[in-house]
């Protein structure tokens, strides 16, 4: 066994040694929450979508590349993710991602997000559509809250907190 798992068990030992009753609850506490960031060399996507029966004024489908990171010296499954689409700092769109990701310790993934904007739902999206159309960078935000499950260590959430910043660019045809 490597000389980090020993550490991580030598620690969590101490732990319920000193507190007696030490709960998982806080052996959750333990755990660092996933870092993300938009993936290096992968910018986010916007499309423009025709008027259609979801989306009857149109909208935007959007692909954000991240860059997920466990910092843990413990490997953990990224299990949800509930984000909220910030566009040119109006907010646009909420998504749920049932993820399922595993992530061994201090590993990284990158992954696609996919979110769908109804122009109905963002009617300041005028001047984002205007900048998509002309190919000029939209700048985003996306924040959310992540569930991890770490097996006997717990199932904690993190957040509300800022997943990735970046900018949207239109992909060229």
């Amino acid at each position: 066994m490597g000389a980090t798992f020993i550490r991580l068990a030598t620690s969590i030992f101490v732990v319920l040694t000193i507190s007696g009753c030490a709960s998982l609850e806080r052996l959750a506490r333990l755990i660092q929450p996933p870092q993300f960031q938009q993936a290096e060399n992968r910018p986010g996507e916007i499309r423009l979508l025709s008027p259609s029966a979801r989306l009857p004024a149109g909208g935007a489908a959007v692909r954000i590349w991240t860059t997920v990171t466990n910092p843990n010296p413990f490997g953990f499954t990224l299990s949800t993710l509930r984000a909220t689409l910030f566009i040119e700092d109006g907010r646009a769109a909420d998504a749920e991602f049932p993820l399922g990701l595993p992530l061994r310790a201090r590993e990284d993934s990158t992954i696609p997000l996919d979110l769908s904007v109804s122009f109905s739902d963002l009617p300041e999206l005028a001047n984002v559509l205007r900048r998509a159309l002309t190919g000029q960078p939209i700048h985003y935000r996306l924040d959310g809250t992540v569930g991890v499950d770490a097996g006997s260590l717990g199932q904690p959430t993190f957040g509300p907190l800022t997943l990735a910043v970046g900018e949207l660019l239109r992909p060229l045809r």
